[in-house]
Order: structure tokens, then sequence, then C-alpha cells
């Protein structure tokens, strides 16, 4: 909230009242996409996801960038792997040539929080 690049992130964890469950002990290692990330969505999909009636929709689509965990990136450098997600999917990791998460790139790593640790990434990440 405090970095001001996540207000549409915040919108919608607020949306599938994910706060609570975000602010618990975890710890977790959130992939977190950055406003221009949703931007870059096709037209009209974050309104779609922000009504009452696609809230479930909303609230895989988030927990599917929510590890159980603490990951920082040293600790994927060099390496490709696999994570399940709170979601119940898998995310690719490919920290060979800077850090992949599925299709995205994280832009800035480890930033500490006090539950866990976020990773900022350039794209939304889509639950099969």
């Amino acid at each position: 909230v405090k970095a001001g690049a996540f207000n549409t992130l915040v919108a919608a964890v607020q949306a599938a009242d994910l706060v609570d469950t975000l602010k618990s002990m975890g710890p977790f290692t959130v992939f977190a996409p950055t406003d221009d990330a949703f931007k870059a969505l096709p037209k009209g999909t974050v309104e779609s996801l922000l009504k009452p009636e696609d809230k479930e929709k909303l609230v895989a689509i988030l927990t599917y960038h929510v590890v159980s965990g603490k990951t920082v990136s040293s600790a994927i450098a060099g390496k490709a792997l696999t994570a399940k997600t709170v979601q119940g999917g898998s995310l690719n990791i490919d920290g060979t040539d800077g850090v992949r998460i599925n299709k995205a790139t994280v832009v800035k790593a480890d930033i500490m929080a006090s539950n866990g640790v976020i990773h900022v990434i350039d794209k939304v990440l889509m639950p099969n």
C-alpha cells in the first residue's frame, strides 16, 4: 500500500476480502503485479473482476500470486523450479537469467514484509 504502485492490487485484495488473510502470520511469498500490469489486461477485465459476482474468480487469481513460505531471490538464483500456490496451481519459476514467474518478470525483488517477502512483477499471473 505504501509503495503507491499497487492501487489496483490493493483494491482487488479488498474486493476479494483477502486483507486479513494476507495480514496473517504467514510466512508468504507474494508476486505483486504493478498497476501497469493490471492495465495491460484486456479492456474491462479488472472492472469485471471487481464485481461481487466475480469474487470467486478474483480470489483464484489473487491467491495464484501467493506461495506459502518466505522465498528470497537468492534462493531462486540459478535455478528452475515450480512452486505450489495458495490457489492450488503451480508457478514455473526460472532464476537462470534474472527471475521469471511463468511469463512475468520480477522487476523488484526482496521487499521484506512482517509476514514474508514481496517480489514485484510486470504481468498479472492467470491460473489455468
